[in-house]
């Protein structure tokens, strides 16, 4: 119980600490670009013409709705990570993970038991807590029409229910599951690789080394299953009643299929993978702030 209440403070902590930055990653993501680019270098030292960062984005944010229009979606993102953490700890002790520990840690079978444990885990956590994602996604583009649709928690579940039924608060769950599950698949096949044929088993540092091993997997995985997020939240808050998910802001996708093929073909599956350093590229056209063209 101790370690259940820990995990949801620590991780109500982060969540807080990381607010600005997803506002600003989530506003990049569906194309929002209110800033004119500018000539910088990049890391190598050369000139190249570069989207605002990190900082300059979340400045100009500050600049609008004040420092405190940064934690835009903050409570029902609150919500979602207390609710997937109880969740993620109740299937984990149902399915009886303990179990798993008492064999042989170089074992494969031991690797598949325990990625599908904790695939159901995550899985269940991110079909119960999805709701809240998807709140919390269209609180933060509403920042584009200045429009006030989804301000409270109970007002924005109303509003999505009387607007679009049930289905509306799992917009976007179908590529938000899948990259989760490939994600973790790829991080411990790859991870239990490494550790059993790259590591040498004599090493003192070895539990060391297999940490440091399983963090680089991890980042490896998240980056290659990048798009899904990004479709995700994509699909999350299309055609939603907002300025920032319909025409002529942005398309209509039929699925989200529709979506990563039309990504794809524009050449912006990483859009917002990188908040800083950001090129803008050859022959790609961002939107413009709406303010702008009244």
């Amino acid at each position: 119980m101790a370690d259940a209440a820990s995990q949801v403070l620590l991780g109500s902590g982060l969540t807080i600490l990381s607010q600005p930055l997803m506002y600003v990653k989530v506003l990049i993501q569906v194309g929002y670009e209110p800033l004119a680019p500018t000539v910088g270098r990049n890391i190598f030292g050369r000139q190249v013409c570069q989207l605002p960062g990190l900082f300059c984005y979340a400045q100009h944010i500050a600049s609008i709705d004040g420092k405190r229009g940064l934690f835009t979606g903050l409570t029902p993102r609150l919500c979602s990570g207390v609710l997937g953490t109880v969740v993620h700890g109740k299937v984990l002790q149902e399915s009886g993970s303990g179990n798993v520990q008492k064999e042989v840690s170089s074992s494969f079978d031991r690797v598949i038991k325990e990625t599908t444990r904790e695939m159901m885990a995550r899985s269940a956590a991110t079909l119960i807590t999805h709701p809240f994602h998807v709140i919390t996604l269209r609180s933060m583009v509403q920042f584009i029409g200045r429009e006030s649709k989804y301000c409270g928690l109970c007002d924005s579940i109303a509003t999505i229910y009387r607007e679009e039924g049930i289905l509306g608060f799992f917009a976007g769950l179908i590529p938000r599951l899948l990259g989760d599950i490939i994600s973790l698949w790829l991080c411990n096949s790859l991870a239990y690789l490494v550790n059993t044929y790259a590591l040498d088993s004599g090493v003192s540092t070895m539990n060391e080394m297999k940490s440091y091993s399983q963090a680089v997997t991890g980042f490896f995985a998240s980056m290659l299953t990048y798009p899904f997020v990004l479709v995700s939240n994509l699909m999350a808050v299309n055609n939603c009643g907002l300025a920032g998910g319909c025409p002529p802001y942005a398309p209509v996708y039929s699925s989200w299929i529709d979506c990563w093929c039309m990504l794809q073909k524009e050449g912006n599956m990483s859009r917002g993978n990188s908040l800083f350093f950001r090129k803008v590229p050859f022959g790609k056209t961002y939107c413009c702030d709406l303010r702008m063209l009244i």
